[in-house]
């Protein structure tokens, strides 16, 4: 072991640029036999491994970079193992090892001695990823929640094959071109949805084995379906055999609790300044891109990163070495992460749930941005179902909600995400904030939604369930409301999604140039006594535009005037009233151009616009 870890592995141990530490640190096979373990604990007095592979504990020795290292001769693959760490006071800890790369449970310290080797089927799909992946490209990501988006016949979990076999089906039928995970690195809580992690090189032991998520990951990406993980660099659990004063002090965690603990989450939060965290967080993020064929890495809580006073108040937070509330080694960490990323895997998105108003998140890092592909439009979440959820009658008073967006909307690479967060905590679920008299109006509020979200400039992301109205918020203990299916207006929003995916995948001028401003166009932003907007989405050259003319509020508008660049038959590619979506079925009237002008255009269209109603528009032929 330590031939292997050289003068140059130590210095960017120390620099906080080591990637590759999970080739070194934890537990390997030794070429001369047995296994040989190796930890971080440099204030550690004494650091065993006990368990199966030693019953009676093998004592490790310490070397000057602080790391324990020993070999076991008689370990095998499939023994579990923890380590005993005696600190400077005496007290022996049981603590996990922090590159264990299996669990026994998700709760307990003991690690499993296990392989990574798996025969991989995906060439074509990674020799194409860089392709299909670029931002001109369509993407549309299905949010989803292993333990919860279906369960067996037995009420318990499906492990990751079976999940990704229907998982990919499902994702083909459905046009979405990539699933997020939830985390699926080990989490001893379930309930925490694996946001508090505890085995950050562990895939959780709920679903199965690493090779069975590798399983899931390769039969998505046969379908032709990207696989995002969501990454948690941000905090983690405070279970006593975690990564919390691992060898009896703060190590992983900032020593000053008003920097080392989050309120809000009641976990530890990595010390960005101490460069050997970094290295470990490095070399996680690799490691899941590497082993496990990630095709993303959708990073958490990116805001609480960033910055020292995040939901903190006067005096419980400790500023930087200039006084500022910006946290510089966090900063430097994320900025490292997507440079390797990008360097090493073209073509890979990182993704960040980033909610203030930090300059160039997906800003290049020579220029001093943090380096992410895409970024989460956080206001345009809160603006729009703010908006959604009015009732119709009001949103007249409220159409700068809607448009506001576009002010900004070219500031950074954007991603339009309803995701999980917007589906819990008395949050009621999607179909649950839309105003309505009854079930006809709100299955139309979400339908219109749903079509204003996939036709603006940037990348979508939907939580499981919003894809055919479940009802009720979203719960971990149980599936989703598959059942809903059995009636009409549920199949509606379904297949009202399905459609949305496969437009915006068939016309370029809905994906092409989402980070482009000429890639849009209002037609009528300020049309608000009538609660209607219009807008075009311009594709590259020799694609045609699409219109989007959607009418938010309760009244119908006959014989409604738009202007177009472009003279001639128009087709409806989708009309959110049609009857298979569940809607009244109305039709837009003659789809032919007149010469009259209209909102700075040489022709327009005169359409019927029926209550809540979203129609997409583009040319059959020019003249």
């Amino acid at each position: 072991m330590s031939d292997r870890f050289g003068p140059q592995d130590r210095t960017w141990f120390a620099a906080g640029l080591h990637d590759r530490l999970h080739e070194h640190l934890g537990a390997h096979p030794h070429p001369d036999g047995g296994y040989r373990f190796a930890v971080w604990a440099p204030r550690a007095k004494a650091v065993r491994v006990i368990g199966e592979v030693a019953p009676k504990g093998r004592f490790l020795r310490r070397s000057a970079d602080g790391i324990w290292r020993g070999r076991v001769p008689d370990a095998e693959a499939g023994q579990a193992y923890r380590f005993l760490v005696t600190t400077s006071l005496g007290k022996v800890v049981a603590k996990a090892d922090p590159y264990a790369v299996r669990r026994v449970a998700p709760e307990v310290p003991d690690s499993v001695l296990w392989d990574l080797d798996f025969d991989w089927h995906d060439g074509r799909w990674m020799r194409s990823r860089k392709r299909v992946q670029d931002l001109s490209a369509p993407i549309s990501v299905y949010e989803a929640h292993l333990g919860s988006w279906r369960r067996g016949r037995d009420g318990g979990f499906l492990d990751y094959r079976e999940a990704g076999a229907r998982l990919a089906v499902y994702c083909r039928e459905m046009g979405f071109t990539h699933v997020q995970l939830l985390p699926v690195a080990e989490h001893p809580f379930y309930g925490s949805w694996g946001y508090k992690g505890a085995g950050f090189f562990a895939a959780t032991a709920r679903y199965g084995t690493p090779q069975d998520l590798m399983a899931l990951v390769d039969t998505l990406h046969r379908a032709g379906v990207g696989v995002i993980f969501d990454w948690v660099p941000s905090h983690f659990a405070t279970d006593s055999w975690g990564l919390g004063r691992f060898d009896g002090y703060a190590l992983y965690e900032h020593r000053d609790r008003r920097r080392g603990f989050h309120p809000d989450w009641s976990s530890w939060v990595f010390d960005y300044d101490r460069p050997e965290v970094r290295s470990f967080l490095l070399s996680n993020a690799r490691y899941w891109l590497e082993y496990f064929h990630a095709d993303g890495l959708r990073v958490d809580a990116v805001a609480s990163m960033l910055y020292l006073d995040f939901s903190r108040g006067p005096g419980e937070w400790l500023p930087n070495q200039y006084g500022g509330r910006e946290n510089i080694g966090a900063y430097a960490f994320l900025r490292s992460v997507n440079d390797m990323v990008r360097t090493e895997f073209p073509g890979v998105l990182t993704i960040a749930e980033e909610s203030s108003a930090w300059p160039g998140v997906t800003g290049p890092t020579h220029l001093g941005g943090v380096g992410f592909g895409l970024k989460w439009d956080m206001g345009w979440m809160h603006d729009t179902l703010a908006f959604f959820k009015r009732d119709a009658v009001h949103r007249s008073y409220h159409h700068h909600d809607l448009t506001f967006r576009m002010m900004y909307a070219f500031s950074e690479r954007f991603m339009l995400a309803l995701s999980h967060d917007e589906v819990v905590h008395m949050k009621a679920s999607l179909l649950g904030k839309m105003p309505g008299a009854d079930d006809p109006q709100r299955f139309a509020n979400l339908r219109l939604l749903y079509a204003y979200m996939w036709t603006l400039p940037g990348k979508t992301s939907l939580f499981m369930g919003g894809e055919f109205a479940q009802r009720r918020e979203w719960g971990h203990d149980g599936e989703l409301e598959w059942d809903l299916l059995r009636w009409p207006p549920h199949r509606g929003v379904q297949r009202w999604v399905r459609d949305l995916n496969r437009v915006a995948t068939a016309e370029g001028a809905l994906h092409g140039r989402d980070f482009d401003p000429g890639g849009f166009g209002w037609v009528d932003p300020e049309d608000r006594r009538r609660s209607v907007i219009s807008y075009l989405r311009h594709g590259r050259e020799g694609e045609r535009p699409v219109l989007l003319v959607a009418n938010l509020s309760g009244t119908r508008h006959r014989r409604y005037r738009v202007g177009v660049p472009v003279g001639g038959r128009w087709q409806t590619l989708l009309n959110s009233d049609a009857e298979r979506y569940g809607g009244a079925g109305t039709t837009p009237g003659r789809l032919a151009t007149t010469s009259t002008k209209a909102h700075g255009y040489p022709q327009s269209l005169v359409l019927d616009l029926p209550p809540l109603t979203a129609l997409l528009l583009a040319p059959v032929e020019s003249k």
